[in-house]
């Protein structure tokens, strides 16, 4: 039985590229820009990729931040965005600028993000009363509950 997992891809930008793995066994692959876009300080952007992307049914495209790029100050908003299965519009990544400077020049081809594909099983939400619930040691306890180390 086979891992793999065909995601078809179709360029809408004559200079996009398909994603790319860095390395060998690297989880993610690299998501390119295909326009020179200026992020100014405490703002957010559409990074565009020029990629139009299927991703089949029970699996979903999740982009998360380039390691580099959020050491820089160059980070996505939402933490990782997803890509569900049923979207067919371009593949853009978020960019908010908080690093030093007043803003981040993405170049054209410069790598943006990494986009992974997730399996997302089929959930059941089942109603019940809140004394039906298991018993934790944490219980209610959130924020901070568990301790700082």
């Amino acid at each position: 039985m086979s891992d793999d997992v065909e995601v078809r891809v179709a360029r809408i930008h004559p200079d996009a590229q398909l994603p790319k793995q860095g390395s060998d066994l690297a989880a993610g692959f690299d998501l390119f820009c295909v326009e020179r876009v200026e992020v100014q300080k405490g703002t957010t952007e559409l990074l565009p990729t020029g990629l139009v992307m299927e991703i089949p049914a029970g699996w979903e495209g999740q982009i998360r931040c380039r390691s580099g790029l959020g050491k820089k100050g160059l980070i996505l908003p939402n933490g990782v965005g997803t890509i569900d299965a049923d979207y067919r519009g371009e593949v853009n990544v978020l960019a908010h600028w908080i690093g030093d400077g007043e803003s981040y020049v993405v170049e054209k081809g410069e790598r943006i993000g990494q986009f992974l594909v997730k399996r997302v099983p089929r959930i059941i939400f089942v109603e019940v009363d809140r004394e039906d619930l298991d018993d934790t040691g944490r219980g209610d306890g959130g924020y901070g509950s568990t301790g700082r180390f």
